[in-house]
């Protein structure tokens, strides 16, 4: 199965050595997975995050995930809430009532809103925000 970078959007077929040493292009360690049957709609639309805020969400992952080491691979393969048309969504309920999880909603294939603020905000185990609490 094919991956996404996440910086650049190269697509990296699957056993790629780019999953394990970075995108031959950017150096990005991050991937998202790609189903094959979306493959096409995702070489239509790409999104331009900016550099900025893509250096952040990489830095926030690391840290709530506790990978420490820059050279490990993140392969972004999750989801709660599947966004299938305008006021229409898919729930995983086990996964949106599982406290330990954030919230993830998926915009479109391979794109994904995080809402950390919510999951910490709504449960009192995570206090002051300890990212050791995440690991």
């Amino acid at each position: 199965m094919p991956h996404q970078c996440v910086k650049c959007s190269k697509i990296i077929s699957a056993g790629s050595k780019e999953l394990l040493e970075g995108c031959s292009e950017c150096h990005s360690r991050f991937f998202f997975y790609v189903r094959e049957e979306q493959l096409e709609k995702l070489r239509d639309k790409i999104i331009e995050i900016p550099e900025k805020d893509k250096k952040q969400i990489e830095q926030d992952l690391r840290a709530i995930a506790g990978i420490e080491e820059e050279d490990t691979p993140v392969i972004l393969d999750f989801e709660s809430v599947r966004v299938t048309g305008e006021g229409k969504f898919e729930l995983d309920l086990t996964n949106i009532f599982n406290k330990k999880k954030p919230l993830v909603y998926k915009l479109e294939e391979g794109k994904y809103l995080i809402d950390i603020a919510r999951t910490l905000r709504d449960n009192p185990n995570y206090g002051d925000l300890d990212v050791e609490k995440f690991k």
